[in-house]
């Protein structure tokens, strides 16, 4: 991952006195490393949480059953559950959450492999969570790099937009 935006993340952090947490599914702690390679990111990086079972979902972020068993877990609710469980639990300003399917399997025809579904809990209410599902091409580890790169890179754009 490219040092520059996570320094990026970094300096809007830094400028709001913000707090971050992350729970991470299908990218499996890279967000989390990507970011940790940053001298002082202790500043602004509370946690995160490694939650890639259903039953780690549910237990670790408070992720309901009965919405993992309805929508999937690589979904827009759960990652919007996911998000809001880790920015609470966390007490941090900012939660990112990512749940897809990196693949090669795992896919279907409704949610193919490359599918990702990110969540952005910002601030102390559910009213500004912000959600968004994505495809990417290639390869497991390529899917899982450009899911890393896209949460980064919307945070920094929601942190600029967010009053």
């Amino acid at each position: 991952m490219n040092l520059s935006l996570s320094q990026a993340v970094s300096n809007a952090l830094i400028a709001r006195g913000w707090t971050l947490a992350l729970a991470e599914s299908c990218t499996g702690g890279l967000v989390s490393a990507a970011l940790t390679e940053l001298p002082g990111s202790s500043a602004w990086f509370e946690r995160a949480y490694i939650t890639y079972s259903n039953q780690a979902k549910v237990e670790c972020l408070g992720v309901p059953i009965e919405m993992i068993d309805s929508f999937g877990a690589v979904s827009e609710p759960v990652a919007i559950s996911m998000a809001q469980g880790a920015r609470k639990n966390a007490a941090v300003n900012v939660a990112i959450s990512i749940t897809g399917i990196a693949g090669p399997t795992g896919g279907s025809p409704e949610k193919p492999v490359g599918t990702v579904c990110f969540a952005w809990a910002l601030g102390d209410d559910e009213k500004h969570t912000t959600y968004k599902t994505m495809h990417f091409e290639g390869d497991r580890s390529s899917v899982r790099m450009q899911a890393c790169e896209y949460a980064l890179t919307e945070l920094i754009h929601l942190l600029a937009s967010h009053p």
